[in-house]
């Protein structure tokens, strides 16, 4: 486990797009070991089930009770209604349907337009809140090829809201360049078994929103991509330990 002194931790506050599954809480524990506060931010967008925005507020506070180095830099959390995305989207996020790949090429998982709107309006947030940082759980490495994920997009983002703002905005993506495995390994690094066991018991990342089954990496379907990336991610973590 990590730790950094107080000299060493970056004076900033961060804002952390947190969703309530694996990869948001863990670069929440990433955020709270590095920045002197951090607050948190989830988007009531029309998804299909509301079983991860549930999880958030369970995982904050098992955070708080776990990590009491970290419970008095987390801040308040945010949560912003962006039911307009469902409105204009015909996803499998976002409507009863099957996941399939279109035929661009993408999954039908792909919510177009989504992390644009979510890091403009976490920026806009930001802003009004004196934070600076805005940290996302985005990955190119292991993901289903989504456009809006990728480091190029984070960067232009990064240039555009910043100009924007006429103020220094900076976009964070810990998981970029990680596996799951790494990501899982990341959060032994942060916080030891203890997180690792948090992410397993109250995170949740299902597609299809079921709750029911608890697996080795945690609850699930077991079958849709979300979860077969987390399960096969897990394997290959414990594989390497």
């Amino acid at each position: 486990m990590s730790a950094l002194t107080n000299a060493a931790r970056d004076p900033r506050t961060a804002l952390v797009l947190f969703s309530g599954g694996q990869d948001s809480t863990t670069c929440l524990a990433w955020a709270l070991e590095r920045f002197q506060r951090v607050e948190t931010l989830g988007f009531d967008y029309g998804q299909r089930h509301h079983i991860e925005m549930d999880c958030r507020l369970t995982v904050r506070e098992e955070l708080r009770a776990a990590f009491p180095h970290w419970a008095a830099r987390l801040g308040e959390d945010h949560v912003l209604d962006l039911s307009l995305i469902g409105q204009i989207s015909d996803t499998a996020l976002t409507t009863e349907r099957e996941i399939e790949l279109q035929a661009n090429g993408l999954p039908n998982t792909f919510v177009p337009g989504r992390n644009l709107l979510f890091l403009g309006f976490a920026a806009t947030l930001a802003y009004r809140r004196g934070a600076s940082v805005l940290v996302g759980g985005m990955c190119e490495t292991d993901y289903s090829g989504y456009p809006d994920c990728r480091d190029n997009t984070m960067k232009a983002l990064q240039v555009a809201l910043s100009l924007g703002l006429d103020t220094a905005m900076t976009l964070e993506t810990p998981l970029m360049f990680l596996t799951k495995a790494q990501t899982w390994d990341l959060a032994e690094q942060l916080g030891g078994q203890t997180l690792v066991e948090l992410i397993v018991e109250h995170t949740h990342t299902c597609y299809l929103g079921e709750r029911g089954a608890r697996h080795p990496w945690g609850h699930g379907c077991g079958h849709c991509p979300a979860c077969e990336l987390r399960r096969s991610g897990h394997a290959a973590w414990l594989a390497d330990a």
